[in-house]
This record gives structure tokens, sequence and C-alpha cells, in this order.
């Protein structure tokens, strides 16, 4: 089986985007820790979203059905 490696091509891209790739991707850098942070905050947005959207009253999810 071959190993893929993660990454990008020198061949296909240019040198400024092998840089963005490279800083978007070290652990040191303010490029990465923003971009944590910002999925961080992205993933709690949407917990609190679908904790909104589920909070319905009894009979909204019960079967219309059982009461005739």
């Amino acid at each position: 089986m071959a190993n893929k490696k993660k990454g990008v091509s020198g061949k296909t891209h240019t040198k400024a985007q092998l840089d963005n790739y490279a800083n978007q991707n070290n652990p040191n850098n303010k490029a990465y820790k923003a971009n944590k942070q910002n999925q961080k905050i992205q993933k709690e947005k949407s917990n609190e979203f679908f904790d909104a959207a589920f909070e319905l009253p009894w009979y909204c999810l019960s079967n219309p059905y059982d009461y005739d």
C-alpha cells in the first residue's frame, strides 16, 4: 500500500501558496492558532444552534394521529 503524503507539491503550487500552507499547518504560527480558535468558535456556535432548535414542546414531538 502506498503511503500518501499530506501536503502540497511544489510542482503544482506557487511559492506563496506553499508558504501559506506551511504557515497554516505549523503549530507555532499565528495563522495556525487563529484557524484552531475559529474552528472552536464555529463548533460552539453550531452546538448552540442545535440545542436551541430542539427545544420544542412535547406535542410537537408526538405523532398527531395518536390522539384521534
